[in-house]
């Protein structure tokens, strides 16, 4: 066969891996086919799959060969390409690869020779030709590795040698763990006391800090650790979980006792401080006692020179400090930077949605009125308390801390009820509220809404540190398995670690005072759990902190930004028209202020204080039931695929005004039909009648299944009263018939891949194009191969997409 006949597999096979082993390459040296990241999930309106297919944008990152210094540690990377294409012509993706995993060396070959780039920059030229029997060794490049990373003393080499825990599971960590992990132990090697690591919520710290302190353990460089938390419910998941194979030579500090015959230290900070002398039980211990100290979500004060945190890593000051947290930095003064010095190693959330590790977001913004304007008090009003209420302007950061305004609590659980009755009315949810009384008022305005709440009083359930009913919940809140609760009001709870995977809303009705606070409220959608169809998560904001804390370096930039008007529907339209708008959508919007940043240092059991916000610091608390509350008239703003800002706008109509708008656009059942089968693409009617204010979002909403059925018998249905088949059944009785029968095995594969679209979306996704860029199709490759590789052309798959809607209507009484 002639070589350029080779597949990439096959030049692998022939002449890569044997260049790599006459090398001296051991077998257990190098891996092949290393995946790195799981491809991203693309969000297209209501729209979510993951990109499976390598070649496509976004799909997963897989290199051809990674070579291993020693377990865990990559030190060189080597993409293949067919002998059609130059030598180099893979370096590009070999180099993207190589940064990933923080690999010194990255190398392309076509099977012919290798072109090695060094970059390092200790040989020159940086890049070079090899023929393929001068693949350098091991011997070769391992001490280039220690010189890169300043790796000099035998001890510090030993130790970055030292291997990874495994558990036989085949369990191993992902690509920016490893980096992370190597990151910490090098410093540690070179003699760095002070580190700290940046990840974003939702992508393993502690499982990364547990891989860290396993190697540091059994090489015997660090001898005591003391690992510190800040939520009871974290240090039991740690010693529960990632940290279980410290088996019994790991402790939980409890009941103010210090034992010293442990080797692993698990401890609430709290727990071994306090503001009495006799209650610091960190003292007990000997200031040198531990080697290191990890601190995990050490943005919660533990820079902050008044904080208790700083009084433990003081009196330890001798050990190695390791600071985690999702939070780079908190404002332009105050920074754990301050402390720990710049981070040795950043994975953003932004990184995470990109590599398919996190799930994508969209932000749902909603302003009132009184938000957006404030409220001033009529003189001598007085509240439903008997007080007297101050007679100033209130705004955002007033309400529910100084005032309450009991109808904009009503209006914040009819929109974020209306939005889960329109998704999944299952869907976990958290509502931050500004404090326990908020929380609980908050509770009962969802209840009165929600007609699950009266036959399961756990549908929603207020989780603070006052309730000990609802306390209970947690654990049944964050299972996976177990339904219920559906909805948690709370302050302070979930703000940090605990684990609620498949929560797929967050509600913010909190004054929110910092970043951290945002970054670690945000963080608990971003976990993707696709066996439970949590592909992407939503931000519903009624005080504006996505757009004060807004950090698109860090966080990436919401897939959707949606700002509904006075009447319109929470759920953001799936199909939006383009509009000319000047790009500035983190502006500031005039709602709220920002007041500086307190360090909150949390309290013992992971809740609240059990105080209310009104009885701190003799704060009067004005409650009034009788101030109509609306959404402000504002701009509707969104971001499409591309990042161009959009928007669009619609109004709220009752059914009969819709019966009569139908009636009125197509007049008779006869019209109607003639104008759905005569139009090229069904989309131009559904556009038609949103340019008379009448959406396909509106026509759902006039009928209560009205979701499940398609624009062609939901008109029919409304305006003519017409039995409706669901999306389904259209769907089942195209199956039942042999419609596909004269297309190739690959077109009929994909008809029915569309087949199935329809009967989840509708009619408007199998006639957009952009379909075939999301899974299944990716497999078949580029909307473009598909239409001409597959269907001979794009007329010809425009033609079988007017099949399949001829057979999907063919019964066009409805």
């Amino acid at each position: 066969m002639n070589k350029h006949q080779l597949s990439e597999r096959d030049i692998c096979t022939k002449f890569i891996t044997p260049a790599i082993l006459q090398a001296g390459w051991q077998q257990h040296q190098f891996r092949e086919e290393v995946n790195l990241t799981d491809g991203r999930v693309m969000v297209r309106g209501k729209l979510a799959a993951r990109v499976k297919n390598p070649n496509a944008k976004g799909g997963p990152k897989r290199a051809d060969y990674v070579l291993y210094a020693s377990p865990g540690v990559p030190i060189a990377v080597i993409e293949a390409k067919q002998s059609k294409f130059s030598v180099g012509h893979g370096m590009q993706q070999a180099l993207t690869y190589a940064e990933m995993l923080d690999a010194p060396f990255a190398l392309s070959s076509n099977g012919a020779g290798f072109l090695l780039h060094d970059r390092t920059g200790i040989t020159q030229p940086i890049e070079r030709e090899l023929s393929l029997n001068e693949l350098p060794s091991l011997a070769n490049l391992w001490p280039l590795y220690q010189q890169w990373k300043g790796l000099v003393a035998p001890e510090a080499v030993k130790l970055v040698e030292q291997p990874f825990h495994s558990d036989g599971s085949g369990k191993e960590p992902r690509y920016y763990q490893r980096v992370a992990i190597n990151r910490a132990i090098e410093a540690i090697a070179k003699g760095q006391e002070r580190i700290l690591l940046v990840m974003a919520t939702g992508t393993g710290k502690t499982y990364t800090a547990f891989q860290i302190i396993w190697r540091l353990w059994k090489a015997k460089a660090k001898k005591r650790i003391l690992f510190l938390a800040d939520r009871n419910i974290l240090v039991d998941q740690t010693m529960q979980q990632d940290f279980a194979p410290f088996g019994e030579v790991m402790h939980k500090v409890t009941n103010r006792e210090a034992k010293k015959n442990y080797e692993i230290y698990l401890a609430l900070y709290q727990a071994v401080t306090g503001r009495d002398e006799w209650k610091q039980i960190y003292r007990q211990f000997p200031s040198n006692f531990f080697d290191l100290v990890v601190i995990d979500e050490c943005h919660r004060g533990s820079a902050a020179d008044d904080s208790a945190w700083r009084d433990i890593l003081e009196y330890f000051g001798s050990a190695t400090h390791l600071g985690l947290t999702a939070t780079p930095k908190e404002t332009k003064e105050i920074s754990n930077t301050t402390y720990f010095g710049d981070p040795i190693y950043t994975y953003s959330l932004k990184q995470g949605i990109e590599d398919g590790f996190l799930a994508p977001y969209k932000v749902i913004r909603i302003a009132t009125d009184v938000d957006a304007v404030g409220y001033t008090p009529e003189k001598g009003k007085i509240d439903k308390l008997g007080q007297l209420v101050e007679q100033r302007q209130f705004n955002t950061k007033d309400f529910d801390r100084n005032l309450v305004l009991e109808k904009r609590t009503e209006l914040v659980a009819r929109r974020v009820w209306e939005y889960l009755k329109a998704t999944d009315p299952m869907a976990k949810t958290i509502v931050f509220c500004d404090d326990q009384d908020h929380a609980e008022r908050m509770r009962q305005a969802l209840v009165k809404l929600i007609p699950a709440a009266a036959s399961n009083r756990r549908y929603v359930m207020r989780i603070t540190g006052d309730d000990n009913e609802g306390k209970a919940q947690l654990s049944y809140f964050i299972d996976n398995d177990e339904p219920y609760p559906v909805i948690a009001t709370t302050s302070k709870l979930l703000t940090t670690g605990v684990d609620a995977k498949t929560c797929k809303l967050i509600v913010l009705d909190q004054n929110i005072n910092s970043m951290t606070e945002f970054k670690q409220m945000i963080g608990r959608g971003t976990r993707l759990r696709e066996d439970y169809q949590k592909l992407y998560f939503t931000i519903m904001d009624f005080k504006g902190a996505t757009r004060l804390f807004a950090d698109p370096d860090f966080d990436g930039d919401p897939v959707v930004i949606y700002e509904p008007k006075p009447d319109d529907p929470v759920i953001p339209p799936d199909k939006i028209p383009p509009e000319d708008l000047p790009p500035d959508v983190t502006g500031t919007s005039g709602i709220g202020e920002v007041e500086p940043p307190p360090y909150d240092t949390g309290t013992t059991d992971g809740f609240d204080d059990g105080r209310k916000t009104g009885e701190r610091e003799g704060r009067t608390k004005y409650v009034i039931g009788d101030v109509n509350v609306r959404v402000a008239v504002i701009l509707e703003q969104y971001l499409d695929a591309d990042g161009k800002l959009i928007t669009d706008d619609y109004r709220v109509l009752l059914k009969a005004d819709i019966q009569k708008a139908l009636q009125a656009e197509f007049g008779n059942l006869t019209n109607f039909l003639r104008r759905w089968n005569g139009a090229e693409r069904k989309q131009v009617v559904l556009k038609e009648l949103a340019e008379h204010g009448i959406p396909l979002e509106i026509l759902q909403q006039a009928v209560p299944n009205g979701r499940e059925l398609d624009a062609f018998d939901l008109v029919a249905h409304v305006a003519f009263n017409q039995k409706p088949l669901t999306r389904r059944e259209r769907a089942n009785k195209v199956k039942k018939r042999d419609v596909f029968g004269k297309y190739g095995e690959q077109a009929r594969v994909v008809l029915e891949a569309l087949l199935e679209k329809f009967a989840h979306h509708g009619v408007q996704d199998i006639e957009d194009a952009k379909v075939l860029e999301l899974p299944p199709f990716d497999q078949f490759g580029s909307k473009t191969q598909i239409r001409r590789g597959i269907f001979g052309g794009v007329e010809q798959y425009t033609q079988a997409i007017h099949e399949l809607e001829k057979a999907l209507y063919d019964d066009q009484s409805a």
